[in-house]
This record gives structure tokens, C-alpha cells and sequence, in this order.
């Protein structure tokens, strides 16, 4: 009878102990369910609220006034509409994924206008560093394919130009070339810092899509350049910088050149200078490959025409003046394709300046 009791007793006490292993089982399971749920919901509540910072810094970037647009991509919210469209249809710029095309464009232009690195992006625009590295280069692409849009066409000064600094039809250039308003013609980075103005030049000319520089027309350059057939250098030895004449009047029709030639020609260093105020990435060394360094100089200057273009009123222009530092088929027979100096463009030179300089004395009764 104690046997049976005993029996019993064992047989219930491992039904109780297996009743609680599957209870204990099924507890385990639930509470993983749950975790797995929390985690599922916590991670997609945390998208959401990255979303959401992410649209709101868009929106104070280009939703909000044309100042704080103008602050930190350095154009106003028409322009950057002008810029998306452009690269929407000529610069084949399209969205990927969840990245709207406007947003990768404000990632670019604020890493062009504040020169930042990836990780200081990743924080503002909540994005990867995989991902912002490849739609800035998407971007800058995209730009540079818009050069046939946004590079400005050179034209001759008219004979009745009434601006004292384009008398005697003088024209401005250097290998970053501009227009009298500013805006870039030719840009031609990739060159070493220590390669010669003469040696970049000759290349850039020499180039099948280089610098064209029609016969009978000339660019004016410094005198670290020859003074060949297209390219106007001033007379060596003689003072030329704005800042050398003060009050002082020009003794010789080399004086005088030198003096007009140095008014003019300084539209390419404000130009530059606009270029370094808009652009914080072109103020200090790059941390992107040589390549990309080349492109992105490019590209600033296509932006420059673009803001030039659209804004009526440019902000880098107003910061640098207080104070900031800073036809389509060509003949080959019509185009100067050597730089090499002559007699007869130093003849033609001294003509120029002789006859500016007895016109200016004609006209001061001297």
C-alpha cells in the first residue's frame, strides 16, 4: 500500500514539475515575442522621428526665408528651384530611393558653402556616410553636365562702350576666364601649383575642348604670361597695380596701358574673390581626391553663373565689397592656337598704347 502511495506521489509530483517546465516554456516565449515587438516598434518610431528632423532641417534650409536659403546653400529659394530643375532635365540628376532630389542638392551645396566633412552631413541630414558620399558625387556630376547651359559666352566689347575701363576695346581673361559681369567663360583646373602660367596656358589653347580665342580678338593677361597674338600682356618693368598710382599721372603711354590694362583686368581677381567668398571649400585644402578637387572647382563656377544669373542681387558681392577676403562651330584656320611672342603682336601692343595714350592727353588738354 506505501509502495502504491508512493508511486502515486512520484507520478504527481513529475507531472506538477513538467506542467511548470511548459508554462516556464511558454512564458519565455512570450516575453521574446514582446521584445522582438518593442525593439521592431522602438527602431521604426526612431525612423520616424529621423524622418520627421530630417524634413524639418530641409524646411529651414529651403521652406522657411530667402535669408537663412541664401545663409547656408548660398543662393535664394527661386535659384535652388532654377538648380533641381536643371538637374532634373539637363544634368539627368533623378531621385533614388527615399532621397528626393532636393535633398541631395542641399547636401552638396552645403558642402560646398561651408566646406564640412561627411560626418558633420550625416548629423544634420540624418543620412549615412555611404549615402551622402555618393549623391554628392551624383550631384556634382550632374553639374558639370550643365556646362553648355551655365557658362557664359564671350563677346567682343562694342566699339561705343561707354565704360572708361573697355575703351579701346581691351578685353579681360586669364585661364579662369570671365566676362565683364562676372561670370565665368572658361575654367581649366587640374594643373600643379608649381607648373608655369605659360605651360598651363599653351595646354589649355592646345586642347581640343579648351580656350578658343577667335583671330583678331585678344584676352588681357598678367605678365606672367607672353604677350602673343590673343593674349594682351601689360609692359614689364613699368608700375601697374591700382594700389602703385595713388594720385601719380602716367609720365608715357607705357605708364598709362599698364594703368588701363590693370583696371581692367582686375574684373578676373573680383571675380575670384566672389568665387572664395561664396565657396568656404575653395578657402582652405581639400580632404577629397585630386579628381574630385578638379571638378568641384568646376562646379563652383558653373553655381557662380547660375546665382549670377537668377539672383538680381548677389549676396557674395555685397559681403566682398565690405570687406570680404578673398557661333558654335570654329573654324580651326579662325582660332589662335599658339602663344608663342612675336614682334608683330609687341608692334600691334605699343600702337594700342600709344594711341590710348595721346587720346588721354587729348582729352585732358596736355
Amino acid at each position: 500500500m506505501d509502495q502504491k502511495r508512493i508511486m502515486f506521489y512520484l507520478i504527481i509530483r513529475l507531472w506538477h514539475l513538467q506542467m511548470m517546465n511548459i508554462c516556464l516554456m511558454m512564458l519565455l516565449r512570450m516575453y521574446n515575442l514582446v521584445d522582438k515587438h518593442y525593439k521592431k516598434y522602438i527602431l521604426k518610431n526612431r525612423s520616424l522621428v529621423r524622418h520627421e528632423t530630417r524634413l524639418e532641417y530641409l524646411d529651414s534650409l529651403i521652406g522657411s526665408s530667402d535669408i537663412n536659403c541664401v545663409d547656408q546653400l548660398r543662393m535664394n529659394k527661386r535659384t535652388f528651384g532654377v538648380l533641381c530643375e536643371l538637374l532634373r532635365a539637363d544634368g539627368r540628376v533623378k531621385k533614388d530611393g527615399l532621397v528626393t532630389l532636393e535633398e541631395q542638392v542641399c547636401m552638396f551645396l552645403h558642402t560646398l558653402s561651408h566646406h564640412v566633412k561627411n560626418r558633420t552631413i550625416r548629423s544634420r541630414f540624418k543620412r549615412s556616410g555611404e549615402t551622402i558620399n555618393r549623391y554628392f558625387n551624383s550631384v556634382l556630376h550632374g553639374v558639370l553636365r550643365l556646362q553648355d547651359n551655365l557658362l557664359c559666352v564671350p563677346e567682343p566689347v562694342p566699339a561705343d562702350c561707354t565704360d572708361d575701363r573697355w575703351r579701346c576695346d581691351i578685353a579681360t581673361n586669364v585661364l579662369g576666364v570671365c566676362s565683364r559681369d562676372l561670370k565665368f567663360i572658361f575654367v581649366f583646373p587640374g594643373w600643379e601649383g608649381s607648373a608655369s602660367d605659360s605651360r598651363v596656358l599653351h595646354d589649355a589653347i592646345s586642347n581640343p575642348n579648351g580656350l578658343k580665342v577667335p583671330r583678331g580678338c585678344y584676352y588681357l593677361v598678367d605678365t606672367g604670361y607672353s604677350n602673343a597674338e590673343g593674349f594682351l600682356s601689360p609692359y614689364r618693368g613699368t608700375r601697374y597695380h591700382l594700389k602703385e598710382w595713388g594720385q601719380r599721372i602716367p609720365s608715357n603711354h607705357e605708364e598709362y596701358f599698364n594703368m588701363k590694362h590693370s583696371c581692367a583686368r582686375n574684373v578676373i581677381e573680383r571675380c575670384f574673390g566672389l568665387l572664395k567668398v561664396r565657396w568656404a571649400i575653395l578657402r582652405s585644402p581639400s580632404f577629397y581626391p585630386l579628381k574630385t578637387q578638379c571638378r568641384i572647382i568646376t562646379a563652383c563656377c558653373l553655381l557662380h553663373n547660375l546665382i549670377r544669373r537668377e539672383m538680381d542681387v548677389d549676396p557674395a558681392e555685397c559681403q566682398f565689397d565690405n570687406g570680404a577676403e578673398v557661333d558654335e562651330t570654329d573654324r580651326d584656320d579662325d582660332i589662335v592656337n599658339t602663344i608663342e611672342a612675336s614682334h608683330e603682336w609687341t608692334e600691334y601692343r605699343n600702337m594700342l598704347a600709344m594711341q590710348m595714350y595721346n587720346e588721354w592727353r587729348q582729352r585732358r588738354g596736355l
